[in-house]
């Protein structure tokens, strides 16, 4: 590498590259992209990754990411109170906000069960769905994590919590994407596509 020398530069590369889906040659874009900012852009970048990791946190509420007490949705009284949307990731709030067809609150697990990972119930914000639950205002949870086997595990064992409180637990219906061919589908989406089909 001709900057093995520049040792800034050498770890700058090497930060970008501990991001997720950023290879080498990306990082090294980026790397280079910073330095050719003038100083006090570079400086807002960098104060901005500080800010965000310094003042961001769980919402009290639903785990999402916040920088006050409660969160915007968690605090906005015209959403939907019985309802709530688990969902693994911060990112998949946003996902479904941007929809703009959810008006209930979410919960946010950070992360699915996953044996193989290590990662246990306990380590989920499990218990805090639960503590929010116990109140009696919920009358149903969607189960909004991924079809894998990880999410459909995580899935079933919430659901196996939820159900003798007499909350009704839905699952998102996975199906055939708009726009699709049937012929490219594989049989576990197209049986899920059957599953979760509706009336018309």
């Amino acid at each position: 590498m001709a900057n093995n020398n520049i040792v800034p530069l050498t770890e700058l590369i090497s930060q970008f590259e501990r991001l997720p889906g950023i290879g080498k040659k990306t990082a090294q874009r980026l790397a280079y992209s910073i330095l050719e900012q003038p100083p006090e852009r570079a400086e807002k970048f960098a104060e901005a990754l500080i800010n965000a990791k310094r003042k961001i946190h769980f919402c009290k509420e639903c785990q999402g990411l916040t920088d006050l007490d409660t969160c915007a949705i968690c605090s906005n009284e015209t959403r939907n109170r019985s309802i709530i949307c688990v969902v693994a990731e911060p990112k998949d709030v946003m996902a479904f906000e941007r929809t703009g067809e959810y008006n209930g609150l979410y919960h946010v697990l950070h992360g699915v069960i996953s044996p193989l990972d290590r990662i246990s119930p306990d380590q989920l914000k499990i218990k805090e769905l639960m503590s929010r639950l116990s109140s009696g205002e919920v009358t149903e949870i969607i189960m909004a994590t991924n079809p894998t086997v990880e999410g459909e595990a995580t899935a079933s064992y919430i659901s196996r919590l939820v159900k003798p409180m007499g909350i009704k637990v839905t699952r998102l219906a996975y199906g055939i994407p708009v726009g699709s061919d049937l012929e490219y589908a594989d049989q576990f989406t197209l049986a899920r596509a059957l599953e979760g089909r509706n009336e018309i």
